[in-house]
């Protein structure tokens, strides 16, 4: 059991971040009264931290040299949409490396001090997902966005510390509308930089990527992996918006350094999905014949393991024979988790179809 109360976290993930992008981040950003002391705290945590920033740089320079073996997979689909299911079922396979839940909050501290961080993270880290009851530890596969939010300014999840800005960061950082070449550029480093130490880090020989912005940057990913695989999940549009509804309100609370009222956060989500939507529609095409895989989560959650025989051998992904044990294994202790149910009132129905009514139709779901 973690010793603090996830909502009750005197500090927020930005601790991990370097020196220069915890400047970034924040310059000129108003800080609400009722957070400056966690900003304070953050901020000095985060620069005694980069202190050691020098020794991981200089380890990463020999790592850096060293080519990818394999393009990556990506499991893309927005928010809440079972991509964390998903990505627990592949990372099964020992071939797969990924980014860890220790490397989402200290991404600067993989290659030196790991084990000491680590140690006092996992004591006081809960153990579970508060929103969902998903296991948590530290080494346990994780997206990668935090990380990235971390390790340069130019993320999406920006957001959960200025929610006030959310659409901007949308335009710019979720679906690259708006985000200069040069920051792009930076992204692209970055990312690249994530992947080598996370194969680095799990001993692995091609990443296995879960991380819902991604969906919003499909042309980009293409661009640096050509031949990468990916699978788009969907899952009913109802579902989707209570369970993002309860996700957002709920894991804003210990990182937000500004005021916003549920509602608020709720219209700006409502909008996102929209716009991320039609964003993977938009760019999909980019992605070579044989690359992609579409499913739905409720036929996958009926039959993960035949599903996910299939997808393996549709997109030609290698060692789902040496792994099928480690995977069925893993399904049968998940046959006693219970998920969140939840009912859909009159209200939730009319903003679902009012607003997502172009995911309903496309993906045939009905109440």
């Amino acid at each position: 059991m973690g010793l603090l109360q996830f909502d009750k976290l005197p500090i927020n993930t930005l601790v991990g971040a370097d020196w220069e992008t915890f400047k970034a981040v924040t310059a000129g950003k108003t800080i609400d009264k009722g957070f400056r002391n966690k900003y304070y705290l953050t901020k000095s945590v985060c620069r005694l931290l980069s202190l050691m920033q020098p020794f991981e740089d200089s380890r990463y320079k020999k790592l850096a040299k060293q080519p990818l073996e394999m393009d990556p997979v990506f499991i893309l689909g927005h928010w809440r949409s079972g991509t964390t299911f998903m990505h627990n079922v592949f990372s099964c396979d020992k071939h797969f490396g990924y980014n860890t839940t220790y490397q989402t909050v200290f991404p600067n501290l993989m290659l030196f001090g790991q084990s000491f961080f680590k140690k006092n993270m996992s004591f006081l880290m809960p153990d579970k997902r508060p929103t969902d009851n998903m296991e948590l530890k530290v080494d346990l596969p994780q997206e990668e966005e935090f990380a990235l939010a971390n390790m340069m300014p130019y993320t999406y999840y920006n957001f959960w510390f200025f929610p006030q800005q959310m659409l901007e960061y949308c335009d710019k950082y979720l679906l690259f509308d708006t985000i200069p070449e040069a920051e792009r550029q930076v992204f692209k480093d970055t990312f690249l930089k994530l992947i080598k130490i996370s194969l680095w880090n799990t001993n692995g020989t091609q990443f296995l990527s879960k991380n819902p912005p991604h969906t919003g940057r499909v042309k980009t990913l293409v661009e640096m992996f050509p031949n990468a695989k990916f699978v788009y999940l969907k899952r009913n549009p109802y579902t989707v918006y209570e369970s993002t509804r309860s996700f957002f309100t709920n894991t804003i609370q210990p990182l937000r350094l500004q005021n916003i009222t549920n509602e608020e956060l709720e219209k700006n989500f409502i909008e996102v999905y929209r716009r991320l939507f039609y964003k993977f529609e938009d760019e999909k095409h980019l992605i070579p014949e044989g690359n992609l895989y579409e499913i739905k989560f409720e036929d996958f959650e009926q039959d993960a393991f035949a599903l996910t025989e299939d997808i393996y051998k549709q997109l030609n992904i290698p060692n789902f024979e040496a792994s099928k044990g480690d995977i069925e294994n893993y399904l049968s202790k998940k046959k006693g988790y219970k998920k969140n149910q939840y009912k859909y009132d009159d209200k939730t129905i009319k903003i679902v179809e009012d607003n997502w009514g172009m995911a309903l139709k496309e993906w045939d779901y009905q109440l």
